[in-house]
């Protein structure tokens, strides 16, 4: 009798704890908690398409941690929670950045922070050799090319050991391309991809901008056959990426002027004592006035005994030029200066004038060209020579708001296409645009961290002040992740940012 007593207890025990849902609930690793699925998406051969940004580029090399760090490479390790395959990336051979052509160094090592804001090349030899292929180890589903625009992906040169000395081919594609007469995207077809993602356009406007638009790289216009227009290179690029039923993700280009390369240094940055401002005040308040006399606006701003005075920069988009005027002015009274003088100082300031640091005009001073501010220049008089003060910095070394707002043009431009593919071809689509105006603009605050465009310090970019840095790229990867999750039903689940470090350090 007490046997039977303890049976029947032991069975209302179970059934009470069955219908109080006492066993345990298995909670998934994924966005949504359910078990892991790719939805309608198939990641079993994944290819990513694109540039410096798509490659892992990083503290202006490419380099095996850099590699690693990619977008396309946190993505791939999602991926395989759902089915995603092995992600093949041709890695650099160290992580010093940079490679050689015959033994001769063609691309200097990657930088790093040394403690301030002026980074430092890390110190050693690259070691990668372009001549040497690495082309039996694929095929590579990286097929990222720092460098590229968007119609060098359709290029059947662009890997040719050959082409490179004439600029037709990219180093770092002959080095793994599988021969001299293979696209980027017909490499990448050639592996059947299920999936892919294409992030390419910045290059195309990026070019003219890191050159100070000064005519050397010009922007890539919308119209125009393939392989010459953005509109229909992007049309042929995504045409053959979804020929064969392949889904993906594709992603907009950000205004160059939102990250550090630009921003970092400001229009007005230029400390003057009152004895200088007596000094200079009279030389350019002379030339306003010619200008004045000419019918022309005022280019030269009122300097005062502080540290926040504008730099003197060259505008070879000014459309007067004022060379003449100002050489004969200059040679009447009160200056009376003799003929040399007075060309001197013509051709000097003829297409020349104060930045702006004003927001609807702003001017933009390149981070590279940081360093040559308040500098004396070479072979002249000692009284014409600092630059950016009296010498005006040259048309390389600045982004004028004129040459900005044809870069928003083309961007815009650009924009507009990649969205339209985008949605006729039902792929998932990132705004990366709208992601780095927010960074740029108080930053964007994820897993107790807050990344902002800040130089060096604000997490998102590197030290080159154009890529992003580890965790930069970690968030590019979850915004990727949440459009696949929008468009295709999948659960991915994004990456914590504390897992990625913000700068890489001097040894690796």
């Amino acid at each position: 009798m007490i046997k039977n007593f303890k049976w029947l207890l032991l069975v209302s025990l179970t059934f009470v704890a069955c219908n109080n849902n006492d066993v345990a609930t298995v909670v998934y690793n994924t966005s949504d908690g359910l078990p892991p699925t790719a939805g309608t998406a198939n990641f079993s051969k994944y290819v990513s398409l694109g540039n410096s940004l798509t490659a892992g580029y990083s503290d202006n090399a490419l380099f095996i941690d850099g590699q690693k760090a990619s977008y396309t490479n946190i993505l791939a390790k999602q991926f395989a929670t759902v089915g995603g395959g092995e992600f093949k990336i041709p890695f650099m051979a160290d992580n010093i950045g940079g490679f050689k052509i015959n033994g001769v160094p063609y691309a200097g090592p990657r930088l790093y922070s040394s403690g301030g804001l002026a980074p430092v090349p890390a110190s050693g030899t690259p070691s990668t050799e372009i001549m040497t292929s690495i082309a039996t180890g694929g095929p590579y589903n990286n097929c990222g090319v720092p460098g590229a625009k968007s119609f060098h992906l359709l290029s059947p040169s662009y890997g040719s050991l050959a082409g490179i000395s004439v600029g037709t081919a990219n180093p770092y594609y002959v080095r793994f391309a599988p021969n001299a007469t293979t696209s980027v995207l017909a490499y990448a077809m050639s592996q059947t991809p299920t999936f892919f993602s294409l992030w390419i356009g910045n290059n195309d406007v990026l070019g003219y901008a890191t050159s100070g638009g000064d005519g050397s790289n010009p922007i890539t216009p919308s119209a125009g056959a393939a392989g010459v227009g953005f509109d229909a290179t992007y049309d042929a690029l995504v045409n053959t990426l979804t020929s064969a039923g392949a889904k993906g993700v594709v992603a907009n280009i950000p205004y160059v002027n939102t990250v550090p390369f630009f921003t970092y240094i400001a229009a007005n940055p230029v400390p003057l004592s009152a004895t200088q401002v007596t000094q200079l005040n009279p030389l350019f308040g002379a030339m306003n006035t010619m200008l004045a006399a000419a019918g022309q606006p005022a280019r030269f701003q009122t300097l005062t005994a502080s540290s926040t005075n504008p730099l003197l920069i060259a505008d070879e988009m000014l459309a007067y030029d004022a060379t003449a005027l100002f050489t004969a002015a200059f040679q009447g009274a009160p200056f009376n200066y003799p003929l040399a003088t007075a060309g001197f100082l013509g051709a000097l300031y003829g297409k020349a004038r104060h930045a702006s640091n004003a927001t609807a005009t702003r001017d933009y001073i390149l981070l590279t060209a940081g360093g040559s501010i308040g500098a004396t220049q070479p072979g002249y008089p000692a009284t014409n020579s600092t630059i950016g003060v009296t010498f005006p910095m040259p048309d390389n070394a600045t982004l004028t708001a004129s040459e900005v707002a044809l870069v928003k043009t083309a961007t815009d431009a650009y924009n507009a296409k990649i969205k339209a593919v985008a949605t006729a071809k039902g792929l998932a689509f990132v705004d990366t645009n709208a992601l780095m105006t927010q960074i740029s603009n108080g930053g964007i605050s994820a897993n107790g961290f807050t990344v902002t465009g800040a130089f060096i310090t604000g997490g998102g970019f590197s030290t080159d002040g154009v890529h992003p840095s580890p965790r930069g790229y970690a968030l590019i990867a979850n915004k990727f992740m949440e459009a696949i999750n929008t468009t295709y039903g999948s659960n991915l689940k994004g990456v914590s940012l504390g897992d990625y470090r913000i700068l890489f350090p001097k040894s690796l």
